[in-house]
């Protein structure tokens, strides 16, 4: 259901849509951000991060009142939110503003999740519902990587200096945040699984005593 309280329109397997360049775009856009965030340059970082995150908002705008809801559209936007932490947080180590062990823990479940997909994609399954807690980690773990932009424009300053510790725990908060919601997906998926080989064994079961009549 879009924000607004109607019902989107049911997705399309169309591929060249305007949300879909938009998405495209996205992530296209992330290498630049991460780059630039690698560099110190929080001020320009921020300032295509600000235009990326604009152009979120306008391709499910556009993807609902014109009917251009897809599929692929359904598996970009996650795609793109997911490259935007996992290299953010990569940029930000790299300059030293976070440890190394928060882009371990977020990488590690993203590969986890990653493996779940592929093992359901082998069962005809398509990606797992987004579960609130999960879009409340990301939104948790966005907002401390832009909190941990900001601050890290003039460190020397107090006020920012601050905003730095109070952007870590945040982070910290949204990582814990991320997991759980990678043990709610991972949980969901093993069910699909298990429910699809107990599916199977009864069909193999029906047909051996068909055959035996």
């Amino acid at each position: 259901m879009a924000a607004d309280g109607k019902y989107s329109p049911e997705p399309r397997d169309v591929i060249l849509t305007i949300p879909n360049l938009i998405s495209a775009l996205r992530i296209i856009s992330i290498p630049v951000i991460a780059w630039l965030i690698a560099r110190h340059d929080m001020v320009w970082a921020l300032v295509v991060l600000a235009i990326s995150s604009a152009s979120d908002g306008l391709d499910g705008i556009i993807a609902r009142n014109f009917n251009q809801v897809s599929k692929l559209g359904q598996i970009l936007d996650p795609i793109a939110d997911r490259l935007l932490i996992i290299c953010s947080i990569l940029a930000l180590a790299i300059c030293g503003v976070v440890p190394w062990w928060m882009l371990v823990l977020v990488a590690a479940r993203d590969v986890v999740l990653g493996i779940l997909t592929l093992v359901l994609a082998q069962h005809d399954y398509g990606p797992l519902p987004v579960h609130f807690v999960g879009k409340t980690g990301t939104a948790v773990l966005l907002i401390s990587i832009i909190g941990l932009m900001v601050a890290d424009i003039r460190r020397s300053f107090l006020p920012l200096e601050i905003l730095h510790y109070g952007a870590i725990a945040c982070a910290i908060w949204g990582i814990g945040l991320y997991w759980v919601a990678g043990v709610i997906y991972l949980r969901q998926g093993v069910s699909l699984i298990r429910a699809d080989h107990r599916s199977g064994r009864a069909g193999t079961a029906e047909r051996r005593r068909d055959a035996g009549r």
